[in-house]
């Protein structure tokens, strides 16, 4: 068979034209899958370089909040010098670290918000057990007076002993260990050590959501025990929490007489007249602090970092850093105060 021009002499046979037009779509097919490959690659890039930009940001915030952290341990620094030269060695609410939240402004229209909270007017859940592993009473007794001013029935002081103490055995009906919570959904067992954070107590059998926080304000997990309840600092539910017949109306009065004049000594607090026929005993408690909070929220190139800091200060002024968090956020509370950042 032979294949014929077409008319006029220089057409393109049938075949050619066929040949031509498989080879126009490879060529399109070739530049799609070429498009698509590149547009995939720049949405890859496009991805990996807002990863990049987000961990650089959080890094630099970060990075801020330890500087923040810095700021709040020269303020509690000072705050022992002024009380060493006033020769009054108390901590108590109306210093101003506890009364304001610090905001410092940051380049870039940035700012620094910093909190102090103090941990030492707290009951320690961790006073529960003492070091040799035996239930401290004192604390117990504290703890169990606690949850009923606070109204809270589900959660007994036993199942936070069993969180606390080294056996797998509970200390009484009321107690809770793996056997309880391995049959929860997922299933955990007790801690059997001391708390790492007040959080845990999320984990204890009976612990709701709002028991949760009622009891959080008034409660701390400090890494070691014995450190006493500063009596300045101590809430009202925990002041009623020290003898089981201080009435609401007590420890409010106490409060208010906090406000006109701190307590320099233990004895200046148990010798109140509220106290009175009580027995009540300065065991225990203290007029100073040595655990805080640091709180910290950066606001920076619209992104929000936290920190929280747990800070131990010694009877000398040195600061540590006990832990830190970056999981808890809405913490800064308190009325603000600006501070120059020059």
């Amino acid at each position: 068979m032979t294949f014929r021009p077409a008319s006029g002499g220089c057409g393109v046979s049938g075949f050619d034209r066929y040949q031509r037009g498989m080879a126009l779509i490879m060529v399109l097919l070739s530049m799609a899958l070429v498009v698509m490959m590149a547009a995939g690659m720049v949405k890859q890039q496009g991805v990996r370089v807002f990863r990049a930009g987000h961990f650089l940001a959080q890094t630099q915030g970060y990075n801020v909040a330890l500087g923040a952290e810095d700021f709040a341990k020269q303020v509690l620094f000072q705050d022992l010098k002024t009380d060493r030269e006033n020769n009054e060695l108390v901590d108590s609410p109306d210093e101003v670290w506890w009364r304001y939240a610090a905001v410092l402004p940051l380049d870039d229209g940035g700012v620094a918000e910093i909190q102090v909270d103090d941990l030492s007017g707290r009951i320690n859940l961790n006073d529960l057990v003492n070091p040799a592993g035996a239930i401290d009473q004192a604390t117990r007794d504290r703890l169990m007076r606690l949850l009923m001013v606070l109204g809270i029935t589900d959660v007994h002081v036993d199942a936070l002993v069993d969180w606390v103490d080294p056996d797998e055995e509970p200390v009484s009906a009321y107690g809770a260990e793996d056997g309880q919570y391995l049959m929860k959904d997922p299933p955990y067992r007790a801690g059997n050590q001391p708390f790492a954070s007040v959080t845990e107590l999320r984990l204890i059998e009976g612990m709701t959501e709002e028991a949760y926080q009622l009891l959080r304000p008034h409660v701390a997990a400090l890494p070691v025990s014995g450190t006493g309840i500063n009596v300045n600092m101590a809430s009202i539910p925990v002041i009623r929490s020290l003898h089981q017949q201080i009435t609401d109306a007590q420890a409010n009065t106490v409060v208010e007489r906090r406000k006109e004049e701190r307590f320099l000594t233990t004895g200046d607090f148990t010798a109140l007249p509220e106290f009175a026929g009580l027995g009540l005993r300065p065991q225990g408690l203290k007029v100073r602090s040595e655990f805080f909070e640091v709180v910290s929220r950066i606001t920076w190139d619209n992104r929000v970092t936290n920190l929280v800091s747990t800070v131990y200060r010694d009877s000398e002024g040195d600061l540590s850093v006990v832990r830190r968090d970056t999981g808890q956020k809405h913490r800064i509370t308190k009325e603000p105060f600006g501070v120059s950042g020059e």
